[in-house]
């Protein structure tokens, strides 16, 4: 009887003894959701934050370090790779048409041009100077790309395929492909004691000689002995492949020990000897262009502050038809900012205008920019000078440390010339706003040229980097979030009660607009619909 009574209450009171009851599926999610955040503590909240902190700061150092490295944002890179293809992304250039194509070429070959890696021609004697600045500072100037590509070099101008018919020459073919540096010198000597070889001298004087002096000698020495080689294969040349391939050699050999003689001249203060020598050599073997040796002679001619002389050789080579360097470029800015600099104010210009000489000045000194932007910050010492690698890429840092190295007290010797160039030289960023698309007066700027600028220049230099590139998204958004959380893990530390009151009403605004929503699905739809919506 008690059990009926017991029974019939809750009947009637089952709103109040079993609530849930009566409450739709929709209502039980939201209560069984409320009721498992009530039972959180500070500490999971803590827990949580500084979790996602340690996880967003480890993505941004990792971030962080990819770009440093490889200029690029890891996460922007996978997304363009591998996910872009994934969700449909189709490549542009397939898109365009076969006419397009044939007149993009031509930009495509200059641009694979502007990459390549030319040999600097106002390298450094390896013993007599590199190595000087490695037992001073303790530091290696020269990367292993960058002598690899000297290896390289010395292979295809001081070897031919009949090497191996002369013991010395064979010697000598074995040591330009040694990595050791004392090996090479060992071989050199060896194949000196069987015969009087060119390229033995060459190889001592680079390496072993610690002084300008000392390289000098030997460079004569390879002088006597490689002009009798070449004199001797210069009979013999017709007579097959062979024997042309050997006066080719000998050509090669002789042309850089006079080249290199001359360079001796220039360091050790006989510029007008260094000078007559450049002269000659470039009259008689007027198409060995490979070596560049007129940007030596522009050098020299500058320290001899022959200025008529060194528009003349501009004129022969600063030609549309011809590849441009750092050196033409510059050269020419710096012959018409002499006309005008000594004279030049920048309040005096903004007044009365630019006159027509230092306008040529000032379009010479942005042509000279678009070239090679990162000319202006050594010239101006904005950026610190290093020893300039054996080899450049035209239109990166290591042709424009390579151009300052040499021309800085030319620049500092013409009065008011850097200033002319401080005033004027950013202007060239506003006529070319997008390098990477479109320039002015030469081919869109190279995106290629970090990457090899990295590998022919030192650890410790900084890249210069044209143009500068802005963080990318995802460093910064890593930042952010790292932050927030951190900061958030911190006030819930510190505040535990009140951080949760604000959890829990950020996270009811949050689900306020759901809610609504649900709200007027359910006024619209019938309720048998939607207990079997919910039942699904």
């Amino acid at each position: 009887m008690r059990l009926c009574k017991v029974k019939a209450h809750c009947v009637q009171n089952s709103t109040s003894c079993c609530p849930e009851t009566t409450l739709d599926p929709r209502h039980r999610a939201v209560l069984a959701v409320s009721m498992f955040l009530n039972t959180l503590t500070p500490k999971f909240y803590v827990a949580l934050t500084g979790t996602s902190s340690l996880i967003s700061g480890l993505i941004l150092i990792f971030e962080w370090w990819y770009f440093r490295k490889y200029g690029t944002s890891f996460i922007e890179q996978v997304s363009v790779s591998h996910l872009r293809p994934l969700l449909g992304g189709v490549d542009n250039n397939s898109s365009n048409n076969s006419n397009s194509s044939n007149g993009d070429s031509d930009s495509n070959r200059q641009s694979v041009s502007e990459c390549k890696v030319w040999r600097n021609p106002l390298n450094l004697f390896r013993g007599a100077e590199y190595n000087r600045y490695t037992w001073v500072t303790g530091r290696e100037p020269l990367t292993y790309y960058d002598m690899n590509l000297s290896a390289q070099d010395h292979q295809t101008f001081f070897t031919c395929d009949s090497d191996h018919l002369r013991p010395a020459d064979a010697i000598m073919q074995k040591a330009w492909r040694e990595r050791n540096p004392q090996a090479r010198i060992s071989a050199a000597h060896e194949a000196l004691e069987i015969n009087e070889c060119a390229t033995a001298y060459i190889l001592l004087a680079e390496e072993e000689a610690t002084t300008i002096a000392e390289a000098e000698k030997l460079f004569k020495q390879a002088l006597k002995a490689g002009d009798g080689c070449y004199r001797r294969s210069q009979q013999l040349q017709h007579h097959g492949s062979q024997y042309e391939a050997q006066h080719r050699r000998d050509t090669n050999v002789l042309v850089y020990i006079k080249r290199r003689l001359a360079m001796c001249a220039r360091r050790l203060g006989r510029t007008r000897e260094a000078v007559k020598m450049m002269r000659d050599l470039m009259k008689e073997f007027p198409l060995l262009s490979m070596f560049n040796i007129h940007e030596n002679l522009l050098e020299a001619l500058l320290e001899l502050q022959a200025y008529a002389d060194v528009q003349a050789v501009l004129a022969k080579y600063d030609d549309i038809s011809l590849p441009k360097s750092a050196t033409i470029c510059y050269t020419a800015a710096l012959l018409k900012a002499r006309a005008v600099s000594d004279k030049f104010s920048p309040e005096a210009a903004s007044r009365r205008g630019l006159s027509t000489a230092e306008m040529n000045a000032v379009e010479a000194i942005h042509r000279a920019v678009e070239f090679n932007p990162h000319v202006p910050k050594y010239l101006l010492e904005m950026k610190s000078l290093i020893l300039p690698p054996e080899h450049i890429l035209k239109r990166g840092d290591s042709e424009a440390i390579a151009y300052a190295f040499f021309h800085l007290a030319h620049w500092k010797r013409v009065e008011g010339a850097l200033n002319l160039l401080h005033c004027t030289w950013e202007g060239t960023f506003r006529m070319i706003p997008y390098p990477l698309e479109k320039g002015h007066l030469f081919y869109p700027y190279p995106i290629c040229t970090e990457t090899a600028d990295r590998e022919l220049l030192p650890s410790f230099h900084e890249v210069s980097v044209y143009p500068k590139k802005e963080l990318p998204f995802f460093i910064l958004f890593t930042a952010g979030l790292c932050s927030f959380t951190a900061m958030l893990a911190l006030l819930t530390h510190q505040f535990p009660e009140l951080m949760g009151v604000f959890a829990k009403a950020f996270l009811s605004t949050l689900f306020a607009p759901l809610n609504f929503v649900m709200e007027k699905v359910e006024s619209i739809l019938p309720s048998s619909l939607w207990h079997q919506l919910t039942r699904i």
